[in-house]
Order: structure tokens, then C-alpha cells, then sequence
């Protein structure tokens, strides 16, 4: 194998590397390239070079910025290759947009969050600085200022358990699956119509086969819901 880029070469010419032959083909003949982007400039990177963003806190409801800041990216990169034109409508087309969505199965929605809060507050209240913590900036973004102010407060005063409790109800149920199984079909169907191409489950159960059952109950009601293929 061998890189001939406008920086970088390898091997290197001066050196004692020599090209690699792979032993086995590829199962297909690019690799795709996927971008876990939060903040606006870093999705229209995404768009621009990658072939699909892995996102987290996915809202259905509060999407549409970032999904314009990945169509602007993809603009540019369609506009760069001659021939090519792309409409608002398609400009996404081909491009694969996964969510990694928290699922927790439980017929009380309040109940079903709980799991959640500690892993939320961890992201919106830990994850940087008080100057500089995108996560926090993302909810910000979808309305939870003074909440996601809060929760970092907490969370780097060591208050942990504050902070966990401190997450809004309402930014758990938007970024995530919970709740008995019809109100997932429900939310599921949100995802979709938002421009989720494909889903990332992530289970919050206590063991193997817990875990198993929730991912058979996501399954279901996608196939019951009519996304299923």
C-alpha cells in the first residue's frame, strides 16, 4: 500500500519502509468515512469530506441546524467536482446521518430516564471546561441554557449526583428512546422523518439478556413501525 498526498508519502522516500501488500480484498472497493462532529464549522467539515456523521444527542425536534450545517458542507464538496449540481432536496442524498440513541425499556418514561442522567450529566457537565465544553454548547443550542448551565455547575463542583438529577427530563426524552415499547414506535418514526439514515442503539440494561430483549423490543417495533429493511 502506498500514499502519495500532497503532505505526506509513504513510505517515506528516504527511508527503509517498503509498500505492503494486503492479504486478503476488501469487501468493497472504498472504505467509507465517518465524522463524529458537535459543533457547527465540524459538521460542515463532515459534510464536505465524509461520507456519514456519527451524532450524539440527537434530537429529532431540535435537528435542523446541524443538518444544514452538513448540507453547506456537502455543497461544496459537490460543487467542487465539475458537473455536478445538487438541490436543497438531494444534497444529503447518499450521505449516512447515525445517531447514537439511548434506549431503556420501561412503562414509566420519568423511570426510564434515570439511567440516563448520570451519562447526560457526564457529557453536558464534564466533558471540558466551564469556557469550552461543546456538549454543553449543544444543548444550549437546543434551548437548555440555563438548565445545561446548572448541570455543569454541578457536575464540576463535584456534585455528581446533583447534576445527574439536575438534567431536564425534556432533553433526555428528546435524545433518547424511552418509554414502553408503543412510545418508542412513536419516536422512532421522529428519528426518521428528521433524515436519519441509520439508527445506533445503545442499551442501558443491567445485563446480557436484558440487553438482548431491549434491542429484540427496538427491532420490533421498527419493523412494526414499517423502517424495518
Amino acid at each position: 500500500m502506498r500514499y502519495e498526498g500532497e503532505h505526506i508519502r509513504l513510505p517515506l522516500p528516504d527511508g527503509p519502509g517498503k509498500a505492503l501488500r494486503l492479504t486478503v480484498h476488501p469487501v468493497r472497493p472504498k472504505v467509507p468515512v465517518y465524522l463524529a462532529a458537535v459543533g457547527p464549522k465540524n459538521l460542515e467539515l463532515t459534510g464536505e469530506i465524509a461520507d456519514g456523521w456519527l451524532a450524539i444527542f440527537f434530537s429529532p425536534e431540535h435537528s435542523e441546524a446541524s443538518l444544514s450545517a452538513l448540507r453547506t458542507g456537502r455543497r461544496k464538496a459537490l460543487q467542487a467536482q465539475p458537473g455536478t449540481a445538487a438541490t436543497h432536496d438531494d444534497v444529503l442524498a447518499g450521505f449516512d446521518v447515525v445517531p447514537t440513541v439511548p434506549v431503556v425499556i420501561d412503562d414509566d418514561p420519568e423511570r426510564a430516564a434515570m439511567p440516563l442522567r448520570a451519562y447526560s450529566a457526564l457529557y453536558v457537565g464534564g466533558m471540558g471546561s466551564r469556557e469550552k465544553n461543546f456538549y454543553n454548547q449543544l444543548a444550549c443550542r437546543m434551548g437548555f441554557e440555563a438548565e445545561a448551565k446548572k448541570v455543569q455547575d454541578l457536575y464540576l463542583d463535584r456534585r455528581h449526583r446533583e447534576a445527574a438529577m439536575a438534567v431536564p427530563f425534556e432533553f433526555i426524552d428528546a435524545t433518547s428512546l424511552i418509554g414502553p415499547p408503543e412510545r418508542i414506535r412513536e419516536r422512532l418514526h421522529a428519528f426518521a422523518e428528521a433524515g436519519v439514515t441509520t439508527l445506533s442503539v445503545a442499551t442501558y440494561a443491567e445485563d446480557l439478556e436484558s440487553r438482548t430483549r431491549t434491542l429484540r423490543v427496538v427491532a420490533e417495533q421498527l419493523e412494526a413501525a414499517g423502517l424495518a429493511g
